[in-house]
């Protein structure tokens, strides 16, 4: 593989992960463009799981550019723009889903980052709970107990929204208004 199909390969998994992590598409691109000038500068062929290394340089580089701010939820609210839209979505389909991604991209932006990290890897990237371990160097163990605290508070900020309701099978429905 060449560096050409190595960013071809995993730029939109790293600037996914980056974009839900810092909110700002000019700092995922920045950030993302870090990772993969990291990776190209790197022995990268020797790598065993290149996407799991490349998906922890971009959390730690986005972990310390976070902790430089102190305006992150203003900023997470303001460029939220979260879906890539198909390119026959309808003009009201592609309003609903630029609501729903603000409106996620909020709640997101309200968990402690090391949650939010977790939570973003396991649900946006749909990674395993090793992989994240392996890419946040973390055991398993914490990985499960930040995934359920995550859970937990996004549950809470639901029900305190009023955007969720027990269904009458016993499972919860998230309303969108």
């Amino acid at each position: 593989m060449t560096n050409k199909e190595l960013f071809e390969t995993y730029r939109s998994d790293v600037y996914r992960t980056c974009y839900y992590m810092l909110g700002q598409a000019a700092d995922a691109e920045d950030i993302c463009q870090e990772v993969f000038m990291t990776a190209f500068r790197s022995g990268w062929q020797h790598i065993d799981n290149v996407q799991a290394w490349l998906l922890r340089i971009a959390v730690n580089r986005c972990l310390n550019l976070l902790k430089r701010r102190t305006t992150l939820r203003s900023k997470l609210t303001t460029h939220s723009r979260l879906l890539v839209r198909a390119p026959e979505q309808t003009p009201d389909a592609a309003a609903e889903d630029r609501e729903a991604a603000e409106e996620w991209a909020g709640y997101l932006g309200r968990l402690p980052i090391k949650i939010r990290a977790v939570i973003s890897l396991r649900y946006i990237h749909d990674l395993a709970i090793a992989e994240i371990a392996e890419i946040l160097k973390i055991p398993a163990g914490t990985v499960k107990s930040r995934q359920h605290k995550g859970l937990k508070l996004l549950k809470q900020m639901l029900e305190k929204q009023g955007k969720l309701k027990l269904n009458k099978g016993g499972a919860y429905e998230y309303q969108i208004y």
